[in-house]
């Protein structure tokens, strides 16, 4: 049986754990591993340090939780970081863009790009009204769109990352850049959508909206349950990226990344 010296322990490595990553994003120290005295040793433990962590960021001027990320929906993604479940993490509004972005590459350690489809959530999703599948979850959507992921990974070395790290360290999400909303997105196949990513022009990486745990809608029931599990919900107006359909690029200054997907449009973010 737990003590409450026990629990006072656990609650302290967490409020570490949460600093730890805070102060390193803050001095743009490059990626490591938690320290294994505060390191969250399974999924529960790390998302109660993503959320210590997203109210040290809010508090430090990132703006309230606008919506959220789902990470490793797809096959390429899970390859890439070598982790093989879904995991979450918020987006601040402060870090939202529109249409054609620019931001200077000088404020990242390493910034990294995924192409996705997102999607605008219309109204609140309760565990009163779940579980949610990727078909009832449908009229949950008001709008979809094609969309940047921002990421920061503070060049972490991928060899040593795990889920726990991941999902405490609000899963790398850095922002996104969101294109023009499709409100009558029900006439398309979300599954079938061929999404690219350019950067300077050239194709580097393509994919299609079943990539993302075979339907983006799969990934975003999948959300909507996970944050209910957790005592929270999606909420209306909330934006959803559904899952990276490309493996992460890294870029580099005067670099152009378009994010442009079959009927959905385009959103684009270019490095200074």
């Amino acid at each position: 049986m737990a003590t409450d010296t026990d629990e006072n322990a656990a609650e302290n490595a967490i409020d570490a754990a949460a600093q730890y990553l805070f102060q390193a994003a803050k001095a743009g120290d490059k990626g490591a591993p938690l320290p294994d005295d505060i390191a969250p040793g399974d999924v529960e433990t790390a998302y109660q340090v993503q959320d210590k962590l997203q109210a040290l960021l809010m508090d430090a001027g990132a703006g309230a939780i606008a919506g959220w990320k789902i990470a490793l929906t797809s096959k390429v993604m899970q390859e890439l970081v070598g982790v093989s479940q879904p995991c979450e993490g918020a987006i601040f509004a402060n870090r939202v863009h529109h249409g054609a972005a620019s931001l200077a590459h000088g404020s990242f350690v390493n910034i990294g790009v995924e192409s996705e489809i997102a999607v605008r959530i219309a109204h609140d999703l309760p565990a009163s009204n779940g579980p949610y599948d990727g078909d009832n979850i449908r009229r949950c959507v008001a709008a979809c769109m094609a969309a940047i992921e921002i990421v920061e990974d503070r060049a972490m070395d991928y060899r040593l990352l795990n889920a726990s790290h991941l999902i405490a360290d609000n899963s790398f999400n850095a922002g996104c850049v969101l294109g023009d909303e499709v409100t009558d997105w029900q006439t398309l196949d979300l599954a079938a959508l061929t999404g690219r990513m350019l950067i300077n022009g050239e194709v580097v990486g393509t994919g299609v909206g079943g990539d993302a745990l075979g339907h983006p809608l799969v990934p975003l029931a999948w959300l909507a349950n996970n944050l209910n599990r957790r005592g929270t919900m999606l909420r209306a107006g909330d934006v959803v990226l559904t899952g990276s359909i490309v493996a992460t690029k890294w870029l580099q200054p005067g670099d152009k990344m378009v994010t442009d997907v079959d009927g959905l449009g385009r959103a684009s973010l270019t490095m200074t």
